[in-house]
């Protein structure tokens, strides 16, 4: 996603639980598997950071930014445990004890929910020269965008390479490749500042 579709994602109309989850998501360039499986307790919001088990169960750590920090109080309200992004009712019968919010009842909101939901609401930011009465037919975006933006917006920004790794806790080089590819306006861009006849001008 380009910077200007991220900047009109931020602009839609959705409930705190979509805005929270999808800024953590962005600035923390982290898998959206992990985020749904934070719990309210692996949060440190004075270090904008988060907890998490990675792949093989390692303890890693998330880190997000000032849009995340602002939204995380009023997501968490007076809660003090259990899952951090919540279904909308309770749990049913036979819903793991880890997946259940001990202080509302609410489950813990699934990766396929999530996924539908921020496919329905980027329809037509993914297909901006749709019309909006064929939004049923149309294909939004996945939340693994998310994290693709994140890391290649850090590198068209000029991030080293090893902070790229250590953000993205990937643990080559190669397997960071198909993330970090700088888009067209960033190439274009690049090209321009280097172009030794609009040196001499300025």
């Amino acid at each position: 996603m380009a910077e200007n579709q991220i900047a009109a994602l931020w602009r839609l109309d959705v409930g705190l639980r979509e805005k929270t989850q999808w800024k953590m998501l962005y600035e923390s360039a982290a898998r959206a598997d992990e985020v749904l499986c934070l719990n309210v307790e692996d949060l440190y919001p004075q270090d904008k950071r988060g907890k998490i088990t990675a792949k093989g169960g390692a303890t890693e750590w998330i880190h997000w930014q000032s849009g995340t920090a602002q939204l995380l109080p009023r997501l968490i309200a007076r809660r003090t445990r259990g899952p951090l992004f919540l279904t909308d009712r309770k749990a049913p019968a036979g819903t793991p004890t880890l997946d259940v919010c001990p202080e509302t009842g609410r489950a813990r909101l699934s990766y396929r929910r999530a996924e539908e939901i921020f496919e329905e609401n980027t329809r037509l930011l993914a297909n901006p020269l749709a019309s909006p009465d064929d939004i049923e037919d149309l294909d939004g975006w996945t939340l693994h965008r998310l994290r693709h933006s994140a890391l290649t917006h850090d590198a068209e920004d000029g991030t080293s390479t090893p902070m790229l790794l250590a953000r993205s806790r990937h643990a080559s080089v190669r397997s960071l490749e198909r993330y970090a590819r700088p888009g067209v306006d960033s190439v274009a861009r690049h090209v321009a500042e280097r172009d030794p006849a609009a040196r001499r001008r300025t």
